[in-house]
């Protein structure tokens, strides 16, 4: 493989590694952040919460959705100013979207996670503006992520209401 064919197959499988990778990254730091361990069970939960093992498999679905929508949204991005600045938002949602298991779970605080996932929701809302202005698919692909965290961030508003701290 020539050096020119090299470049082309690095831009063309390269930002798909840093989608997918990013991904695996935010999920397996998330997932180590979550402790269901005695403090979780102790608390109180809305009827309406989920079990926890549905969880799990909906994390994963809009993890690869996330992935899609920015490998979808950078090929679509025309510029390099374009692409970074998708870039920092994705990082700074990946970073959010930790940060909330953080609060949550490891400093057992559902009251600031409460805070946080405004910000995450911003970020979210964020990517689904940025990314579907590169491509309508992309932004769409978003949706469910917005919708999922809006649904989290009614069950922490309920949590921190049954367990006044």
């Amino acid at each position: 493989m020539t050096p020119s064919q090299q470049g082309r197959q690095s831009r063309r499988w390269g930002p798909g590694l840093v989608a997918f990778g990013g991904a695996v990254v935010v999920a397996a730091l998330g997932g180590a952040a979550t402790e269901i361990g005695p403090w979780y069970r102790g608390l109180q939960k809305p009827w309406f919460q989920p079990p926890d093992w549905l969880f799990g498999p909906a994390w994963t679905v809009i993890f690869a959705l996330t992935a899609m929508a920015g490998l979808d949204a950078w090929n679509a991005a025309r510029t390099r100013a374009a692409r970074d600045g998708l870039l920092l938002l994705y990082a700074l949602n990946g970073a959010l979207n930790v940060l909330w298991s953080v609060l949550f779970f490891r400093l057992c605080h559902p009251d600031w996670a409460l805070v946080e996932v405004v910000f995450l929701w911003l970020s979210i809302l964020s990517l689904v503006i940025a990314s579907g202005r590169q491509s309508r698919r992309a932004g769409w692909l978003l949706v469910p992520y917005l919708a999922w965290v809006s649904f989290a961030a009614v069950l922490n508003w309920a949590v921190v209401q049954l367990n006044p701290t």
